[in-house]
């Protein structure tokens, strides 16, 4: 159940509505169905409609002329509340809707339950899934209400009617979600032809340009080169920049003019001080110098960052989880503009959604996250080219990261971002098949003879002794087998590559635990190989933290630490 509140100074107005057809003839049988004092007139059930109407309007503002006499009476005197039920919700009788109504206006401060001065108000129904209250903020000793944040308190309560009613429980938020189109705004998006309102595909355009920026300079250059997309930066009298606005070539207000949005009207993080804040600093290495070609490849870099936030989550510093969480939205950013078109409406769905997920009541503390923001940039030079493995292995790591990012929100009670973080996984988890599908064959293609592959197969079975039979069964085997023989050749030791894999990630969550496999020690197979005095060297110390059998512990392990069972992702 959600409620809607507002406030207005035409109690007439707002009863003719409620009383009335409704902008598209939806009211039907629009009655009371409670009041202040259980006597109010009901225009819905009066012989003589006009003058019930007049008399209900007279009963409420009552109090509102008095106060008025005295200088006393506030500005906007009117307050609105719509509760509405959720679709899934069972049709609530006028009696409970009575109670709830009740309820609502005792905990929102409107009529405190016993309070006998509480203000005078009134529930209409006019249809089976929503009523409105309707009341005027001057209490009986002709003081205004005192109903401060009378939407969180009235959530607060919808949330506990939902538990006593047994209704449909909303996904609640914590007021830090960026604002939804109004319905205006998504009719003229469907007039002309857009499955989006402007507000949206100017927050999408905005959050790519922060994520390829490297300075607050940058990001509003990338603006003013933006097709369609009108910029109209602020200055402070100094010439310092003070904000900006933007708007959608052709979106016009009823005179002609552009519709302006501030950043912080987008979303709350698009502010230009929030903007600042994060690329302030960045530690971005340049790619066009000539030592660039010995750098390692950008997509295992951000990999590697990426793959790190899990850690970060699992600590206790709430400001720099929210702050990597918050650059990972980033990264999800920037992927549809490099990948190949077949995978970008996937990519542009999850980006969008995780939106949601990157913000909450936590302020970040952004420069805990300078590094993966820095590896991110990098990526905006490196468009997916060859066989595509860079971003299938991102992806990849993308899975466990918004798996991680999810679990953190849901201990922290944060609904609406547990559920973005949910359906983002839906989509990044088709963008990785999609993405994998191609590389993965291609490894298959090169899989080495049969005595390699058995050789490589007792390995798998010493290492991960608790995985082998469902890693040796998935059809990814042949590419891991591959990679293993290629980092074989490079001069690597397959077993220590396969060993340092399973220490440092789990396989719990993996959804599929030979993928996993085949792209960590792809990436770690391309840095340079030990040389024979390292290997040596980290052969005697393997051997020495070697536990004796007695104290292996019988549960599931892999070789160098416990890997602990948990819900696949």
């Amino acid at each position: 159940m959600i409620a809607k509140i507002s406030s207005g100074k035409d109690t007439a107005g707002l009863i003719r509505y409620l009383y009335g057809p409704g902008r598209a003839n939806e009211h039907t049988d629009p009655h009371l169905v409670a009041s202040w004092d259980g006597f109010a007139p009901d225009p819905g059930r009066s012989n003589d409609f006009n003058a019930a109407r007049k008399l209900l309007v007279a009963d409420l503002d009552l109090r509102l002329h008095q106060a008025k006499r005295l200088g006393r009476a506030p500005k906007q005197h009117v307050w609105h509340c719509s509760l509405r039920a959720s679709p899934e919700d069972r049709p609530l009788s006028d009696g409970e809707w009575a109670t709830i109504a009740r309820r609502v206006v005792a905990a929102t401060g409107i009529a405190p339950e016993g309070d006998p001065d509480g203000c005078r108000w009134v529930a209409v129904r006019h249809a089976e899934d929503h009523i409105h209250i309707a009341a005027t903020k001057v209490r009986g000793d002709l003081r205004t209400a005192r109903h401060w944040n009378d939407y969180l308190t009235a959530d607060k309560e919808l949330a506990a009617i939902e538990k006593d009613y047994g209704l449909h429980q909303v996904v609640r938020g914590d007021r830090t979600a960026a604002k939804r189109p109004t319905r205006a705004e998504q009719e003229k998006a469907r007039r002309t032809g857009h499955q989006r309102a402007a507000r949206e595909r100017l927050r999408s355009t905005v959050r790519t340009a922060v994520s390829v920026a490297t300075s607050p300079e940058e990001f509003l250059d990338i603006l003013t080169r933006t097709d369609s997309v009108q910029v109209d930066i602020q200055y402070f009298p100094s010439g310092d920049i003070r904000g900006y606005k933007v708007a959608l070539d052709g979106d016009t207000n009823a005179a002609g003019a552009p519709v302006w949005y501030s950043g912080s009207k987008l979303a709350p993080d698009l502010s230009f001080p929030k903007i600042r804040e994060r690329l302030t600093d960045l530690d971005t290495p340049p790619t066009t110098a000539p030592e660039a070609r010995r750098r390692p490849n950008p997509w295992h870099q951000a990999t590697a960052a990426a793959e790190r936030i899990p850690q970060r989550l699992a600590q206790a510093d709430d400001a720099a989880a929210q702050a990597h969480i918050a650059a990972f939205g980033e990264a999800l950013d920037v992927l549809p503009i490099l990948a190949p078109k077949e995978l970008r409406p996937q990519l542009q769905q999850a980006a969008i959604t995780f939106e949601r997920a990157t913000r909450s009541r936590i302020r970040a503390q952004q420069d805990q996250a300078r590094a993966l923001r820095s590896a991110i940039r990098v990526l905006r030079t490196t468009p997916v080219t060859g066989d595509g493995s860079g971003l299938a292995m991102f992806l990849d790591v993308a899975l466990l990261v918004v798996t991680a990012a999810a679990h953190w929100h849901q201990l922290r009670q944060h609904d609406q971002q547990v559920a973005a973080a949910r359906q983002a996984l839906l989509h990044l988890r088709t963008a990785y098949e999609q993405a994998a599908a191609g590389p993965l064959a291609a490894l298959a293609q090169r899989q080495p003879p049969a005595r390699t592959i058995e050789r490589h197969a007792k390995q798998i079975r010493t290492v991960v002794p608790d995985y082998a039979e469902e890693v040796l069964e998935d059809p990814a085997w042949a590419g891991l087998a591959t990679v293993l023989t290629e980092a074989e050749t490079a001069g690597h030791d397959p077993e220590r590559l396969l060993q340092h894999v399973a220490r440092q990630r789990t396989l719990d969550d993996a959804h599929s635990a030979a993928q996993v496999l085949t792209w960590r020690i792809l990436r770690l197979s391309q840095r340079q190989a030990p040389s024979a005095r390292a290997r040596a060297a980290q052969t005697r110390s393997t051997m020495r933290s070697v536990p004796s059998p007695a104290e292996v512990s019988p549960a599931r392990t892999v070789q160098g630490g416990p890997a602990p069972r948990g819900p696949r992702r």
